[in-house]
């Protein structure tokens, strides 16, 4: 706990350092979260010269807007992640025109070699096998939002649901989800 704590606060100075212009810190946090991050953008772009490019955007914004990252929101990785996520779904949507299928963006499914899964992370693994636990209705519809950026009412459209019953399943894995990584703790 208190090597993850000492993380977290290289985290916060490192980000400090950036937002006053310490172009030095800019790589120390690319070495610590890159790794992370570019196999987030593999998993949601499927293409790992893609992934690369919206990596150094991820980067350059972290450049840009250090100065707005609030530590009481959540941990810097997990500000990373944000932003490389949206970087990613952006990057999907100007690639796809507006015209969104699940099969054109469909999550890849999980390593299976022991090689891969010996150079997944722990918390990946945690993420994972949480995700696995949900009932598939309530795991499809979240991986569906998670990795498209679908909306509620785009997938009710496309999966001919009523938007009560997306909103009761994605609600429901949601605190699924949170009750069982309660505890796991970003540690990149």
């Amino acid at each position: 706990m208190v090597y993850i704590q000492s993380r977290l606060q290289d985290d916060l100075t490192i980000l400090d350092r950036i937002a006053r212009g310490d172009q030095h810190a800019v790589g120390e946090l690319y070495d610590r979260h890159s790794h992370l991050l570019f196999g987030l953008l593999v998993r949601i772009l499927h293409q790992r010269a893609e992934a690369e490019e919206v990596l150094q955007e991820v980067f350059v914004q972290a450049w840009t807007r250090a100065h707005t990252y609030d530590g009481s929101r959540g941990t810097a990785a997990g500000w990373l992640c944000g932003i490389a996520r949206n970087r990613a779904i952006d990057r999907l949507r100007a690639r796809a025109r507006g015209v969104r299928t699940l099969e054109q963006v469909s999550v890849p499914p999980s390593p299976e070699t022991p090689e891969a899964l010996a150079s997944t992370s722990q918390q990946q693994r945690d993420v994972h096998l949480a995700l696995e636990a949900l009932p598939r209705e309530q795991r499809e519809l979240i991986e569906r939002a998670y990795f498209t950026g679908a909306t509620q009412s785009e997938m009710a459209t496309e999966l001919g649901l009523p938007l009560g019953t997306v909103k009761t399943r994605v609600r429901a894995g949601l605190q699924t989800l949170r009750k069982l990584l309660d505890g796991v703790t970003v540690d990149q």
